[in-house]
């Protein structure tokens, strides 16, 4: 038995943050209702087409689910999810602002046909305060929280690669459901769950904010390599590749002279002899570094450095990342199906009791028939209401 086998989660999503929140309770075993828009769904469906003619975002944050489509302004489809509402035990809604509070949708309202009934409100800057009716998307949420200021090179800020903060109000919200759940299993009563983006983002920006706390300069823009511990990122072996590593103490430092660089007088260069030196004299430590490692190749510099005991690593693509044989050796691949037919997927971190769920990634409406006859409507109520585009 999964974890949350019997738990039902109702989701008004789009995007990334909160569907990314919700496949993680159905990857444990929920089920998980995802309600979107008649003929349109949720617009991450259209983001792109790279995955068998299906959208990069879309497959991976979507599968183990149901699509149900529903036309909320019109009154047959409303209580269609009032009706859901009713005995589901998870409300996930990641709307415009105010949107699910005009529809009747707050905790407040749901509160009185359903007490059980935890509402997970996600957001770009929670309810309250002046900037609570702002939209946000991750690019600007990611610059409001100061992530850009911190990311890039000294000439050019730089946003993240991949969407991380949505991808952090997910795991937020993944992580108060979860909480919720327990809290409610003890109390029999639900509760209201309010994630932002900013104050996600802003938790995960712990290290450069009190790097700078109280006025102190914040941390240097420092590209792929660590802001305020040298050596400590990417460096070009002989043969053009690159390899990171990272020294995080002075016996590794002794180590990397003698073994890696082969050159034991370093050790005691009095330029380098503590990290805030070998910060300070980057450059001619970068100097001597590539030079070590010119006439060597890539593999031949990680060779030392694991012999070494220094932590390091490839500079990988994402093809490499496909074949990683870290992954392959662990098993971590499964196949899941699409309506595009079967795409790899990754068997999601750690993991509690038996493999987690991992089912097809839904079609638009493809159980929208079958979740309202399991409502007790006739296939002629069903016929209706798609005439009517409520559904």
């Amino acid at each position: 038995m999964l974890p949350l086998e019997g738990i039902t989660v109702v989701s008004l999503e789009h995007a990334i943050a909160a569907p990314f929140a919700t496949r993680q309770l159905a990857d444990l075993g929920a089920r998980v209702i995802k309600v979107e828009r008649p003929l349109v769904g949720d617009f991450a469906r259209s983001y792109d087409q790279r995955v068998n003619g299906l959208a990069s975002h879309f497959v991976w944050a979507n599968r183990s689910k149901e699509s149900l489509t529903l036309d909320l302004k019109q009154s047959g489809a409303a209580n269609i999810l009032h009706q859901l509402l009713t005995e589901a035990d998870v409300l996930v809604q990641n709307l415009a602002p105010g949107a699910a509070a005009r529809m009747g949708l707050s905790y407040t309202d749901l509160q009185t046909i359903n007490p059980r009934l935890i509402v997970c409100n996600v957001s770009g800057y929670g309810e309250g305060g002046p900037y609570q009716n702002r939209k946000a998307y991750d690019l600007l949420i990611q610059a409001e929280a100061g992530f850009i200021s911190t990311t890039g090179t000294t000439d050019s800020p730089s946003k993240a690669g991949i969407s991380i903060a949505d991808i952090a109000a997910g795991m937020y919200a993944y992580s108060n459901i979860l909480a919720a759940l327990i809290q409610r299993g003890i109390s029999g009563q639900g509760c209201n769950i309010d994630v932002s983006m900013l104050e996600a983002m802003t938790e995960w920006m712990g290290f450069p904010l009190y790097y700078a706390y109280d006025g102190a300069a914040p941390p240097n823009r420092a590209g792929a390599s660590h802001a305020t511990i040298f050596p400590y990122g990417p460096f070009v072996a002989g043969d053009g590749n690159t390899v990171l590593f990272g020294l995080q103490n002075e016996r590794e430092w002794t180590a990397f002279c003698k073994l890696v660089l082969q050159k034991p007088a370093l050790v005691e260069d009095p330029r380098f002899t503590t990290n805030s030196l070998r910060v300070k004299n980057k450059k001619e430590l970068t100097d001597c570094i590539v030079s070590g490692f010119s006439h060597l190749s890539a593999m031949q510099v990680i060779e030392r450095l694991e012999s070494a005991g220094i932590a390091n690593s490839q500079m990988r693509d994402m093809a490499d990342v496909w074949t990683h044989p870290q992954l392959e050796h662990r098993k971590r691949w499964r196949q899941i199906n699409t309506s595009a037919g079967l795409i790899p997927a990754l068997i999601p971190p750690g993991g509690v009791g038996p493999e987690p769920r991992m089912d097809p990634v839904p079609a638009l409406g493809e159980h929208t028939s079958s979740i309202l006859t399991a409502l007790n409507y006739t296939p002629e109520q069903i016929s209706a209401l798609q005439q009517k585009q409520a559904i």
